[in-house]
């Protein structure tokens, strides 16, 4: 039986994408308990209750999945054994495995290898005597190449590009000696991502494939429909549907993947949440992604993923709010004038340089207005031409 409106919900998270679940949830009738340690944080703000705790305090996780009817996750970083403590509580979706294969790069890596989908040449440094024990034969299939954290690396983050084993060696010492994967670097042409929501029953809704554009391993700017051949949207199509069923997955889940120079798909990485990426749905698509979110998780039919609106996100990082040194308001009431503009700001508190402020998203009737659009915001805003 599905879990109806006026029951309560949790997210574990307190970020823009646990904010945009709560607005979902709420516009369906739903009442949002969110768990984050930050006092402050800007989805507590708009929640109807905020449990503010450590994700592993035993006490609060108990209070948490007895208030909640079913819960999820805004981001990967929840220890995976909270969610299997809460699941004994309440409706965890999506489950505890799911979370540990994507906190674990290497683990990551060999599941999508095993639905039959391709992944960079990589291999696992554990460990030091695991880095020199690397044989010449491994050096070549992984060099040049980027050596990543095993876990905790986003927008970028734990990532080092490294040209031999010299620099290899070196930069593993520069992050500590923690596990790490080396992987090849890729000949990428392109880079896009696939958001598909898979409900309990098996039945899955999937968005136009979009393309993404990153600066300093964050992305900048999201076009949707991804303007590729139907053939490769089809092919990426077929392997995020592998990877959800395989992962047995209930939620909304994202799979990204690098397109090569002579047209080749690889999996980059899945984030098991709503993405970035996927910010478009809300002003574009029939059902945005964190309604989907909610469908999936309380048993609701899943909605039509249909996209209606050509779309172009960009995000709003902090530095935007930095001219020449002096920090000032951009000029919203510019760039909102736009045709098909529409304005999402998360309520942080403080704007810092890198840092996700925002988004904001163009649609139009066609991909060339939306862009066109999107090009005169970026410009009014101070965001470097694209």
């Amino acid at each position: 039986m599905p879990i109806l409106p006026t029951a309560w919900l949790g997210i574990l998270g307190g970020g823009q994408l646990g904010r945009m679940f709560c607005f979902a949830a709420q516009r369906l009738g739903y009442r949002v308990c969110v768990f984050d340690p930050d006092p402050r944080c800007i989805a507590g703000a708009v929640a109807d209750a905020h449990l503010c705790a450590d994700y592993e305090d035993e006490a609060a996780l108990v209070e948490f999945g007895q208030r909640c009817a079913a819960i999820s996750t805004e981001f990967e970083n929840i220890p995976a054994h909270c969610l299997e403590f809460l699941a004994r509580l309440a409706c965890v979706r999506p489950g505890a495995h799911c979370l540990a294969i994507a906190q674990d790069r290497a683990a990551e890596k060999r599941f999508i290898a095993d639905c039959g989908v391709l992944v960079a040449p990589y291999r696992v440094i554990a460990s030091v005597s695991a880095l020199a024990a690397l044989t010449p034969a491994d050096l070549t299939a992984v060099l040049p190449g980027i050596l990543k954290t095993a876990r905790l690396g986003y927008d970028g983050k734990g990532q080092v590009h490294v040209k031999d084993a010299d620099e290899l060696r070196r930069a593993y010492a520069a992050l500590g000696h923690v596990a790490c994967i080396i992987e090849k670097q890729l000949p990428i042409a392109d880079e896009i991502s696939a958001l598909i929501a898979r409900g309990a029953d098996g039945a899955t809704a999937m968005y136009p494939l979009a393309h993404n554009m990153h600066r300093n391993g964050i992305l900048a700017r999201t076009l949707a429909p991804a303007p590729i051949p139907s053939a490769l949207a089809e092919q990426a199509a077929h392997a995020a549907r592998a990877i959800a069923e395989q992962l047995d997955y209930v939620g909304m889940l994202c799979v990204e993947f690098f397109i090569l120079r002579d047209g080749a798909l690889f999996v980059n990485e899945i984030a098991p949440r709503p993405h970035n990426s996927g910010h478009y749905t809300i002003d574009a698509c029939v059902t945005s992604q964190f309604v989907q979110q909610v469908r999936a998780l309380t048993g609701l039919p899943l909605g039509e993923a249909r996209q209606h609106s050509a779309a172009v996100m960009l995000n709003l990082l902090g530095d935007l709010w930095f001219v020449e040194g002096a920090e000032q308001t951009p000029p919203w009431h510019v760039a909102t004038a736009l045709p098909g503009a529409h304005l999402h700001l998360y309520a942080k508190p403080q704007a810092r340089i890198g840092r996700k402020m925002g988004h904001l998203t163009c649609t139009a009737a066609t991909l060339d207005h939306a862009l066109e659009n999107a090009r005169r915001a970026a410009q009014q805003l101070g965001i470097s031409p694209f």
